[in-house]
């Protein structure tokens, strides 16, 4: 496991920071919290643990086979994650200098099935997750193990996002706290530019 844990920890810092970015499942867990109540907010956040999970699983099986293939593969991986973390990183610090309002999405009644599956849907499909989830294949952090450490990868990676997304769903079903983060909007942004910008330097000068 030592071995390997260089690795995790890049790969859960990338993936920490991913969560912690407003984008499409935030928005989707504000209008729920805020028109469906917490619960149907936090079901959704399980979906959206259970779809970040699928699309690590498919992602660390097919960066297994292609480095079988094409070891300069990952390099290209790496550059091209790089470019997409500077990329956030510039959309980042453009909404500190002009935060957005947050306002909830318009969403019909679901119930707590339909709220899993939408979350589950909306992650399987998002390409911020896609792309993030690429970033951390090209950590290579599980090249190479066995079974059981891509497991517990597996499960480390799952318990991040569903706690990640179980804060936003409870925090922004309060009206106060998402007040709150309305107006500190500015710092949050401002801090995930810089940590987009270290991730990207990061990524691309890790060596496999």
């Amino acid at each position: 496991m030592a071995d390997y844990l260089p690795g995790f920890i890049a790969s859960y810092s990338i993936l920490l920071v991913a969560v912690m970015s407003p984008g499409p499942a935030v928005a989707m867990l504000l209008g729920l919290g805020l028109s469906r109540g917490r619960g149907a907010a936090l079901i959704a956040s399980l979906g959206i643990a259970a779809g970040s999970s699928t699309i690590a699983l498919i992602t660390l099986m097919g960066m297994g086979l292609l480095l079988q293939q094409a070891a300069w593969a990952i390099t290209l991986l790496r550059l091209i994650g790089s470019a997409y973390l500077l990329w956030l990183a510039y959309g980042a610090f453009r909404k500190a200098l002009n935060p957005p309002q947050v306002e909830p999405a318009q969403m019909p009644p679901l119930s707590f099935g339909r709220a899993f599956l939408t979350g589950y849907l909306l992650q399987v499909t998002n390409p911020k997750a896609i792309v993030f989830w690429l970033a951390i294949g090209a950590v290579g952090a599980t090249t190479g193990a066995p079974v059981q450490i891509t497991a517990l990868f597996l499960a480390g990676a799952f318990a991040i996002s569903l706690t990640g997304h179980g804060f936003y769903a409870i925090a922004l079903s309060s009206g106060p706290v998402r007040r709150a983060y309305q107006k500190a909007r500015r710092g949050v942004e401002a801090t995930l530019g810089l940590l987009f910008t270290f991730f990207a330097f990061k990524l691309a000068t890790s060596r496999s």
